[in-house]
């Protein structure tokens, strides 16, 4: 089944303690993309400017990437982000963030997309976020992302959107901002009051917790021992996550803590390279492989 992902295509500048990456491809929706791509076909419905690389285009004219959403606004700058990370890569700083065309009115979701029956609204404005959702037909399943800045200066926007959302993925610092709650369990159920059905708990290298009304599964993180850029990795995480439930057409609990564990491994490929390099040159048999090595290490009687 197709798989709409709406979010940021930018520029991205990334810095480590022992590396710099310049000028390279970034972005919510490309991570997601390149992820949920290894599992179902992606609709990618997003906006960059005419300073966009010819490059970055080609690298996202995959065949299992419809790019058609994507507009090119002439006069416009593409969304540009530089970020450092600190020797632990748990922390990052931003340097500068541009959100250029990202400021501007977001792009319409094209007609022959607006049947989408799964759907990610990857991480951007709530108000963006509920607008999108108001241009599709009947989305059987629509889960978004967040950010602090959006919990603590347009709250209301964003309750507006999980009301109307069937999950949400977050990760702890947010949930805890979100309910108030320093329990992360706790936190996860006061999510499941303001409308999603299930949530999806990201603990960066401590793994995920998916939360239900009557369901809970934690995971850890797959473990690698190659950590060169964690940027990108929560996107990565939906991406396969929903890349699954796209493939399978399920949403049922069963077919969702799968999906965990393959976003767990989307996302682990992901953090092996700068960019989006390492999870675009994986295919769905390295995913799959690295789910089958997943499920044998937390096998145990």
């Amino acid at each position: 089944m197709s798989l709409l992902v709406t979010g940021t295509i930018g520029i991205d500048t990334v810095e480590t303690a022992r590396d710099k990456a310049e000028n390279v491809l970034g972005g919510s929706a490309a991570y997601f993309a390149f992820a949920a791509r290894l599992l179902a076909p992606v609709r990618l419905v997003g906006a960059v400017g005419d300073d966009f690389p010819t490059a970055f285009r080609d690298a996202l004219n995959d065949p299992s990437i419809d790019t058609s959403g994507l507009e090119t606004r002439a006069g416009s700058k593409t969304f540009r982000w530089h970020g450092k990370y600190l020797e632990d890569m748990n922390q990052r700083e931003s340097i500068s963030t541009d959100l250029n065309v990202v400021a501007e009115a977001p792009p319409a979701i094209p007609e022959s997309f607006r049947d989408s029956p799964f759907v990610f609204l990857a991480n951007t404005h709530p108000a963006v976020q509920y607008g999108f959702i108001d241009q599709l037909d009947s989305p059987g399943f629509v889960v978004c992302d967040t950010m602090d800045l959006w919990i603590n200066e347009f709250r209301d926007d964003l309750l507006k959107t999980l009301s109307r959302v069937h999950g949400v993925v977050l990760n702890d610092g947010e949930a805890r901002m979100l309910t108030g709650k320093d329990d992360l369990f706790r936190a996860a159920q006061a999510v499941l009051d303001l409308g999603p059905t299930l949530a999806v708990i990201k603990k960066g290298e401590h793994g995920a917790m998916l939360v239900t009304r009557d369901d809970l599964l934690v995971l850890p993180a797959f473990p690698t021992s190659s950590v060169v850029d964690p940027t990108g990795a929560g996107d990565s995480f939906a991406g396969g996550m929903m890349g699954h439930l796209a493939a399978t057409n399920r949403t049922d609990i069963a077919a969702v803590r799968s999906a965990i564990a393959w976003g767990t491994c989307a996302a682990s490929l992901t953090i092996e390279a700068f960019s989006v390099d390492a999870i675009r040159a994986a295919d769905r048999e390295a995913l799959a492989r690295r789910l089958a090595r997943f499920r044998s290490s937390l096998a145990f009687d």
